[in-house]
């Protein structure tokens, strides 16, 4: 994807190169201008494609409310570095360093291991956390040993949670008000959530259209439904 996007602007600098040696520089602006939005539109569809490609964590809807689910995920192996980041930016990119360096070969075998999606940032006031979902072929037992001591390979347990969506771009402001807005709906419907709200995020950062982030929380659903 990116050796196209490559190609694509080296057209456009000979675009521009021709344009230039004319000497019509209203003309060379339209051109131009034209033939960047055409590379950005193309580059956008490389980039949805190749997410639409991009396993996902595998999950059951539970339960679905026009502001939110309720969704039971099974074990899942994930990638994992602990940050004292206090912020969505603070972890969010030395986090994505360390664990797309195990991914892409930094362990005991050299081995590039595929990017799922999606990401999970746990940000609170102790220890946050980012994680990447390893691909479902793979399992504690054969996964390659990271060489960074820091990236810890762990096995999540089963568990039900509330999840609430929204788009765009995420910051400590979204990931805030999505919290709090999932637990006030949560609470108004008599469900119990425990342990701390959670960002799952997955589109690439160079991706600027149809961009999808979550917030979940773990909830107590089968204590909840033993009670109706």
């Amino acid at each position: 994807m990116f050796n196209i996007y490559l190609f694509l602007l080296n057209i456009l600098r000979l675009q521009l190169l021709i344009l230039l040696l004319k000497h019509n520089k209203m003309k060379t602006f339209i051109v131009v201008s034209a033939i960047a939005i055409v590379i950005v539109v193309l580059f956008q569809s490389f980039t949805m494609m190749s997410v639409n490609k991009t396993e996902e964590q595998k999950y059951t809807v539970i339960l679905q409310d026009k502001d939110f689910e309720i969704r039971f995920y099974p074990s899942a192996t994930l990638a994992t570095i602990n940050s004292n980041a206090k912020t969505y930016k603070d972890l969010s990119g030395p986090g994505f360093r360390k664990l797309a360096g195990y991914i892409f070969g930094g362990n005991e075998t050299n081995t590039s291991i595929s990017m799922t999606s999606p990401v999970h940032m746990d940000i609170n006031d102790s220890v946050s956390s980012m994680s990447f979902v390893m691909p479902s072929a793979y399992t504690e037992e054969n996964l390659p040993k990271p060489n960074d001591p820091n990236v810890i390979i762990q096995k999540t347990a089963d568990e039900y949670v509330a999840v609430i969506q929204f788009s765009g771009f995420a910051s400590d402001k979204d990931l805030q008000f999505y919290s709090d807005k999932l637990h006030s709906i949560l609470e108004e419907k008599g469900i119990t959530a425990y342990g701390n709200a959670r960002f799952l995020g997955y589109n690439p950062p160079f991706q600027l259209i149809d961009r999808r982030n979550e917030i979940i929380v773990t909830v107590n659903w089968e204590a909840q439904m033993n009670q109706q």
